[in-house]
């Protein structure tokens, strides 16, 4: 179990694939560890260079005296890539994860040279999320109803019994005054008005049945330069585990994409993309006109 001192801290870490690979570094949104990216790590370990961490009081990372917020785990992610003398990588956040990844694309740009939002968002607006999340930050207390927290979240985000069983081990060591302030930052941050500024290119992942999720989805779609964005058929917001091979698959032929020299027509790019997928569902990209709207995709 590896340890990387770094910002004034200790970070759990775990690094899987080929050195040559692309760097990919993910990102658990509260009271989740690097567990949640078990499958990334198995799919996608052989091809990229998949980079897992346990964000501080989490997991197996050392608690945190400084309240947690997007900008200290931006930091604690650099020093992270210096640890392991990176000098570029692509990030990958998972729900509130998700919003950790756009801060630091804000912050980082010369490092951080593309991202992946899974089921995530810019801002947290709707009153069915919010009293989710504010009901957590209460429950996130050392007490017995920190630990029924603990098996709601990860029972919700487990595929079979063995999984939940794993998710929930690793979320006992999890300290509840860091979790708790991860969990505040949801109400309060906002970077909608910024996204304009992120010129890196951003894969954005949904499942088709998280429908609260939706608006997040297009405010990005509409926010971002150059964004993608797909929608796997039947999935809820917990695509990591519960649609891996998917999410998985997506990752894998839009990082191949980014290689094409040609990047203006996007949309021509990511209707490829759903080609391969699908090729019994989507036609020829010459019968699109150029200046069609971009479309979405749905991956089943």
């Amino acid at each position: 179990m590896p340890w990387a001192n770094v910002n004034g801290t200790s970070l759990h870490y775990e690094v899987t694939g080929p050195e040559w690979g692309t760097p990919i570094v993910f990102i658990h949104p509260p009271l989740l560890t690097l567990e949640a990216f078990r499958y990334q790590k198995e799919q996608l370990g052989i091809h990229f260079r998949v980079i897992t961490f346990d964000i501080r009081g989490h997991g197996g990372s050392a608690s945190s005296k400084q309240s947690l917020c997007y900008q200290l785990i931006s930091q604690d992610m650099i020093g992270l890539l210096d640890f392991l003398g990176i000098e570029e990588a692509f990030l990958c956040g998972y729900s509130t994860g998700g919003t950790v990844a756009l801060e630091a694309l804000l912050t980082h740009p010369r490092r951080l040279v593309g991202g992946i939002i899974v089921s995530g968002m810019s801002e947290l607006t709707d009153s069915y999320n919010r009293i989710r999340v504010w009901l957590a930050i209460r429950m996130a207390n050392p007490s017995r109803i920190m630990n029924f927290l603990i098996r709601a979240i990860t029972y919700g985000n487990a595929d079979k019994k063995t999984t939940y069983q794993e998710l929930k081990e690793h979320a006992w060591q999890d300290v509840a005054g860091n979790v708790r302030s991860y969990f505040e930052q949801s109400l309060r941050y906002n970077c909608t008005n910024k996204l304009s500024r992120i010129q890196q290119p951003v894969l954005l992942i949904y499942g088709e049945k998280d429908v609260g999720f939706h608006p997040y989805a297009q405010i990005l779609q509409t926010g971002l330069p150059h964004s993608s964005l797909f929608f796997i058929k039947d999935a809820k917001h917990p695509v990591p585990i519960q649609s891996a091979a998917r999410m998985n698959n997506i990752i894998q032929l839009w990082m191949e994409s980014l290689e094409e020299k040609d990047q203006k027509e996007r949309w021509k790019l990511d209707l490829a993309i759903a080609q391969k997928l699908h090729p019994h569902k989507y036609g020829n990209t010459d019968e699109y006109p150029s200046d069609a709207e971009h479309p979405m995709h749905k991956h089943e």
